[in-house]
């Protein structure tokens, strides 16, 4: 199975941590010449130095705040002039948690812009070297939501279902060109964010963290967290040539929680 990703340059949104910074780390592994891309220039510069070398990669980072349209749109359009960029992955954190019925429309336009407005921004930036080369792979990091939305979550379910949308008929329309557009649904991960979901949940119940830890793991049949390398393990077989006629899919990895096919 060729995972060889050497000579490809990758682009990783929210690099700076959790999935973001693991995927990041494993497609330095199969070769690829990494871009790190988050809003703090300090902690891209650690994660650089990280990041493996020994085919002689070479790999540098962007500071970009995804909530200014405008100067990541300038960013990036700077980034594809010295270089095209074969591996798109798309990366952003989530908006804050609650009822949806208590969302204010800016907290719904604040999420659509971050997300699908910036992965579209940037697909249109990348798209060119992504042809020219006939080799493209954008990989979208959402959410099982897409499938079954999850309490508490009413803005981020709203929006990402909307991402999953747009990449299927992104798909439809690059496929010709050897590009794949996917999406990749984590589930349960430990990382910040899903710190953050525990916390909100004890505070509103009144239980323990712990408790509601349990009562998490419980409703996976793995029985437990991902880690962030077994998302980015996903994330870099759908970015590698062995993917190449895998398009247009939702792929959830979430030790099976999902109950829909």
């Amino acid at each position: 199975m060729n995972l060889d990703l050497q000579g490809k340059n990758a682009l990783v949104c929210g690099s700076s941590k959790g999935i973001g910074k693991a995927v990041a780390l494993e497609l330095a592994m199969l070769g690829a010449n990494v871009t790190l891309v988050a809003r703090s220039g300090n902690i891209l510069m650690e994660v650089k130095e990280q990041l493996d070398r020994s085919r002689k990669q070479k790999h540098d980072f962007l500071v970009a705040d995804f909530s200014d349209t405008i100067d990541l749109k300038r960013k990036i359009s700077g980034l594809v002039a010295t270089k095209p960029i074969h591996i798109l992955i798309n990366n952003t954190g989530g908006p804050p948690g609650g009822p949806i019925i208590e969302a204010d429309p800016e907290a719904f336009l604040s999420a659509y812009q971050q997300h699908l407005i910036c992965n579209h921004l940037l697909v249109r930036a990348v798209l060119h070297g992504m042809q020219a080369a006939e080799y493209g792979r954008i990989v979208n990091i959402i959410s099982t939501s897409v499938k079954q939305p999850i309490d508490g979550l009413g803005v981020s379910n709203t929006v990402r279902a909307a991402v999953a949308n747009w990449a299927k008929t992104l798909a439809n329309e690059v496929g010709q060109a050897g590009i794949t557009v996917n999406n990749v649904l984590p589930g349960y991960t430990f990382t910040q964010r899903l710190e953050e979901i525990i916390q909100n949940r004890a505070a509103a119940s009144g239980k323990s963290e712990e408790a509601i830890q349990e009562a998490m793991k419980k409703t996976v049949p793995a029985g437990r967290f991902a880690d962030p390398s077994e998302i980015a393990a996903a994330v870099a077989f759908l970015a590698s040539p062995a993917a190449a006629y895998i398009n247009g899919i939702n792929v959830p990895v979430d030790g099976g929680r999902t109950k829909s096919l």
